[in-house]
């Protein structure tokens, strides 16, 4: 009887002093603090880990009077409850100072945030579909990767001509028994208006925008890969005297009401007659400066009549309908506009370059 009492004496004074022990530890874990990750994983490791203190207590759970477990063990549930949600509170704190969001006071003005602006060859692009759209022309976009059919074999190009040379465009695959299946890089933007004839009935008006490549030099006049804009019209009756006044009516768009235009005989395998067509210098007038070497003229497109070959090639007859094509490239009109020195200025990304035109548009 007298060792029952002095047991249960013994169990009595574990359960004061595990109750004691959890009450310290409770103060001691409401008063927690840490200055960075570090802290916080020492501070988990001494109150959660298998060696820490919330585990201790839960070693001496045994002594603990039969009566009285229940009691301890809730307030065992509540001091590691209690470390756990401290220590969470105290990374949350951490993760917030390092990402700087708790400084920010929603209620004052926003910061300022630094605008961009449209390529300068984006402006121009923008600005020449704005010009056509409002003389009826509606966009085609064509693919960037095409075949030589509609590149070159439609558009009245002969088997050998230069430009189906290596040297001059960027082949993907060749098939030595029918070379109208070559894969390549488009090299102009007239296979857009290959398929769209392909495609469409007369009368037809559209307007083929898009990237293009050549196998050139890069240089400051030159470049492996450019923007062209061409256009094309195929109606019943249409003659050069339409082509002249479309374009003349484009050049004053663009240039200035005061522009004047020459058209000077040339050379294209898809049109018949051609043309090349030079604009007045915007920048001297006409009267003559280094920019158009002396001359008072800058050439700007090629143009001319569809070939009837062309015509026929994509189903539409050439004894009923005729038609004309220009075509343009963008960089071209970009530095008559800006006067911009140097062609690789447009690929660089140089936003000393690009900001320049914050004001364009």
């Amino acid at each position: 009887m007298q060792k029952a009492t002095a047991n249960g004496y013994h169990s009595k004074q574990q359960t004061i002093m595990i109750l004691e022990k959890i009450e310290a530890l409770l103060k001691e874990v409401a008063a927690l603090s840490a200055k960075n990750a570090e802290d916080i994983e020492q501070l988990r490791l001494k109150y959660l880990s298998k060696k820490g203190e919330i585990n201790a207590v839960m070693a001496d759970f045994r002594n603990v009077a039969a009566d009285q477990k229940r009691a301890v063990g809730i307030k065992i549930n509540e001091l590691k409850q209690a470390a756990t949600d401290k220590i969470n509170e105290l990374r949350e704190q951490i993760e917030t100072t390092e990402t700087g969001t708790e400084s920010i006071d929603l209620t004052r003005t926003a910061y300022p945030i630094g605008l961009g602006t449209r390529h300068p060859l984006t402006i121009v692009k923008n600005e020449i579909i704005s010009i056509f759209q409002r003389m009826g022309f509606t966009l085609y976009n064509g693919p960037e990767i095409d075949d030589d059919k509609h590149v070159f074999t439609m558009l009245n190009f002969a088997a050998d001509h230069p430009a189906r040379d290596m040297q001059d465009t960027f082949f993907i695959s060749q098939n030595k028994d029918d070379v109208t299946k070559n894969v390549l890089l488009r090299s102009h933007t007239s296979g857009d208006e290959a398929h769209y004839m392909e495609t469409h009935e007369p009368p037809i008006r559209v307007l083929c925008p898009g990237r293009v490549y050549r196998n050139e030099a890069i240089s400051a006049r030159a470049h492996c890969f450019f923007h062209q804009v061409e256009g094309l019209y195929v109606d019943k009756n249409v003659s050069f005297t339409d082509l002249k006044q479309v374009l003349l009516t484009f050049a004053r768009e663009m240039f200035g009401p005061d522009t004047k235009i020459r058209l000077r005989p040339s050379y294209f395998p898809f049109t018949e007659p051609s043309a090349e067509m030079d604009i007045s210098c915007n920048i001297c007038g006409g009267k003559g400066c280094g920019f158009c070497k002396h001359t008072g003229w800058v050439e700007i497109l090629g143009c001319g009549m569809v070939d009837p070959h062309d015509l026929e090639a994509c189903g539409i007859d050439p004894e009923v309908y005729t038609g004309y094509a220009f075509g343009m490239g963008v960089e071209r009109i970009t530095n008559l506009k800006y006067r911009v020195n140097d062609l690789r200025l447009f690929s660089e990304n140089d936003t000393r370059f690009l900001e320049q035109f914050q004001s364009a548009y």
